[in-house]
């Protein structure tokens, strides 16, 4: 649900302002609304801060694997006795020591083309090729095809002229002329190339040192990592904070010569006597109201210990307007069943309880969060896996289970149809999740601008549940045939009055009859379209069980009967089932997401353009 806010308005003297910013920060609870001219210039400092915040963060993103290899601080909360100033120049530290290791590794690359070129030449003496001078003698470097040099190999031997192959492949032949000085400057068949500035060993040795030398630079910044990891989080803390607290001086209207400070903010309801007390204490001006139509309203979530995990989808499209409903309680229970639907496999589903303990424990509280949802989609998995009669691809019906066991499971076709069970139950529930949507667009539309402005949503929601209702009871021969033609008349009539004629009750009767005709082609063929889309979490959910079975298949072909089958058996079985579940959960992620992302939000009008609460606050590492 979305936590009610109280509009504060504060008037402050200039003078007095930037304290009580700060002891505003401090309280944390307050939104700062932006004034209308609040804009952040391009080159101003405040930009450079937040580019500052990015490059610290990202010096702790580097730094964390590192200090994992030596210590336990990437899985561990700052300690207190963290120091901003110090983080401070341990940011000053890893900005040097990456700037040397760049220098380092674009001298290395620099060696390595050298002593690419030079390998073909082999090692030998710069000095001895130079000492050809003093007897008129000089040495001139050269390329061929092999199949050229061949050919002209004795032409090119001729008037005193000597030849001497280096080194040759398949491609190429590497070779040299001794000549007089001047006499040989081409080589018909042959590409001269620049004679080497240096030799093999030289480059050798450059390249041992400046490996050594990035190797103590990689020491230095584990070093690093190890010791200042968590004065780098803290400082990279302090900078958001004051980037906030610049921010809220940015977002700050100055009125009668700049001499007053206007702020504007919003407070939650449940923190508003606090904040009452705190500007009483501060002796400002200022007054405190409920929201009216038009503000923009700062959206704090509030659920439950289950719903809050599934926030984290919500925000993903963004937060709901004020006066929207929260739709995470609906998106939390769906998403969780089509993500269940998607997989279900009860062998999976314990893969997936096991994993998310295991990672909670290893990457510690900052991830506590999402492995409870790994946790909790794993035991939902677990559940329906064992209603569908799946286990790590194998089907518990043709296991020797009690029949009482067995008949709690759905599996099988419907009645003499070839219809599987499963797949009527994903168009029921991708109905029933449907009739949700447009029960929250009816319900929203009458909160907002009346219930007279919200006939034609509530026409369509009478006309297909109505529908759906008499159909299920005609079936269920709770009514007769002909009570149900009458019931389906009436339903019919009364909705076919609110759908054509009352849409808009502001328009023309005859306009209205247009805009129900072409709402009528809308809804036919949009509503039958996402009622089929909700059988994509049964193909998915068969293709898993269908591809765990035939790994299952393979691993006991293998097997035979001498004891050393086992090893291959084991080895696809672990390597065919990891591979499933990966390829199971990313489809099992996606899809249920295109589901409320796509369906369920266009059907029950789902903006999610609010704006996140975001109170100014002394921000604590994490």
């Amino acid at each position: 649900m979305i936590t009610k806010m109280k509009k504060l308005t504060t008037m402050i003297f200039h003078r007095e302002y930037e304290q009580f910013l700060t002891d505003l920060q401090r309280l944390g609870v307050v939104h700062v609304q932006p004034a209308q001219e609040g804009t952040v210039a391009p080159h101003s400092s405040l930009q450079a801060e937040l580019e500052r915040v990015k490059s610290v963060q990202a010096a702790i993103d580097a730094l964390k694997p590192l200090a994992a290899t030596t210590s336990t601080s990437a899985a561990v909360p700052t300690p207190s006795g963290a120091v901003p100033s110090v983080g401070e120049a341990a940011f000053a530290t890893y900005q040097k020591l990456v700037s040397e290791q760049q220098a380092l590794n674009s001298q290395l690359s620099t060696v390595n083309s050298q002593l690419a070129q030079v390998t073909p030449w082999g090692d030998f003496s710069l000095d001895d090729v130079n000492s050809l001078a003093d007897i008129g003698y000089e040495m001139t470097f050269f390329t061929a095809m092999p199949k050229a040099y061949a050919k002209n190999e004795a032409a090119w031997n001729a008037d005193g002229c000597y030849t001497f192959v280096v080194s040759q492949t398949k491609e190429s032949c590497h070779f040299v002329v001794v000549a007089p000085k001047g006499t040989v400057n081409q080589l018909e068949g042959a590409t001269r190339i620049e004679a080497p500035a240096t030799t093999v060993t030289p480059c050798r040795e450059q390249l041992s040192t400046l490996n050594a030398q990035l190797s103590t630079l990689n020491s230095q910044l584990e070093s690093l990592a190890a010791d200042h990891l968590a004065d780098l989080r803290a400082y990279e803390a302090d900078l958001r904070s004051h980037v906030q607290f610049d921010q809220a001086k940015l977002d700050t209207a100055r009125v009668a010569d700049d001499t007053v400070m206007i702020l504007e903010g919003w407070t939650p309801i449940q923190k508003a006597d606090e904040v009452q007390q705190f500007l009483k204490d501060s002796g400002v001006c200022y007054e405190m109201r409920d929201p009216v139509k038009g503000d923009n309203v700062p959206i704090l979530l509030r659920n439950n210990w289950f719903t809050r995990m599934y926030e984290v989808l919500t925000e993903m499209y963004g937060m709901p307007d004020y006066n929207e409903f929260d739709p995470t309680p609906i998106v939390a229970p769906f998403f969780t069943l089509f993500f269940s639907y998607c997989i279900a496999d009860a062998g999976y589903g314990l893969v997936l309880v096991l994993l998310g303990f295991l990672l909670k424990k290893k990457l510690g509280p900052s991830m506590k969060g999402m492995m409870n949802l790994v946790i909790t989609l794993g035991i939902a998995t677990t559940i329906l896996g064992t209603i569908f009669g799946t286990f790590f691809g194998v089907n518990l019906m043709n296991v020797d289970l009690p029949e009482s066991v067995k008949s709690l499971m759905i599996t099988g076709k419907v009645g003499d149809t070839v219809y599987d069970k499963t797949m009527l139950l994903s168009l029921i529930i991708g109905v029933i999740h449907l009739i949700i949507a447009m029960t929250v667009k009816a319900v929203k539309s009458t909160v907002l601008f009346g219930f007279k402005q919200s006939l034609r949503d509530w026409s369509w929601l009478l006309l297909i549940v109505g529908f759906i209702a008499i159909f299920g009871l005609q079936w269920m021969k709770v009514i007769s045939t002909d009570v149900s033609a009458i019931a389906f008349y009436v339903v019919g009539g009364i909705a076919a009055v609110g759908i054509f004629l009352l849409n808009n009750l502001k328009r023309n009767p005859l306009l209205n009859i247009g805009a129900g005709l072409w709402d009528t082609y809308g809804m036919a063929s949009g509503l039958l379209g996402d009622v089929l889309s909700y059988v994509r979490i049964y193909a998915l959910g068969l293709a898993g069980g269908m591809l765990g079975g035939v790994f299952n298949q393979l691993a006991m072909m293998t097997k035979g009967d001498a004891w050393w089958g086992w090893l291959p058996c084991i080895l696809i079985l672990v390597f065919g089932h990891t591979l499933n579940i990966a390829m199971s959960c990313l489809g099992a992620f996606v899809h249920p997401l295109r589901l409320n992302f796509v369906e369920y939000f266009k059907n029950s009008d789902y903006e999610g353009s609010g704006t996140a609460y975001e109170p100014l606050r002394v921000i604590q590492a994490e």
